[in-house]
């Protein structure tokens, strides 16, 4: 696949979520623990799988993987759009787009 940029998107100034400005993590849309799995790897080809990347706060990435599982997100959750969708997710970031850039929040985000 000589050619193809294989890169993670720049890295913004503030969480894609919640809009502050914390440190960041890489949030991949496409799960890493299915890019081997035959069925994504017929639906997504190598650079989608590698480059589809949201950059978010670790509150916000914690969140995202408290509330869906890896193939939920997989299927349903590929986009900001389609994530911001979902009621507890949007939920989450609007009260924490509140915060300051340091707060970290206290309850533990798991639901399953």
């Amino acid at each position: 696949m000589a050619g193809h940029d294989l890169s993670p998107p720049p890295r913004p100034e503030a969480c894609e979520l919640c809009g502050r400005a914390a440190p960041l993590t890489r949030h991949h849309l496409i799960p890493r623990a299915l890019h081997g799995k035959a069925r994504y790897r017929r639906r997504f080809d190598r650079v989608e799988r590698l480059t589809s990347i949201l950059w978010v706060c670790h509150a916000c990435h914690k969140h995202i993987h408290g509330v869906l599982g890896e193939r939920e997100l997989a299927e349903h959750y590929r986009s900001r759009e389609a994530l911001m969708r979902h009621p507890e997710i949007r939920a989450f970031v609007e009260w924490l787009s509140t915060k300051p850039p340091g707060f970290r929040p206290k309850r533990p985000s798991r639901r399953r």
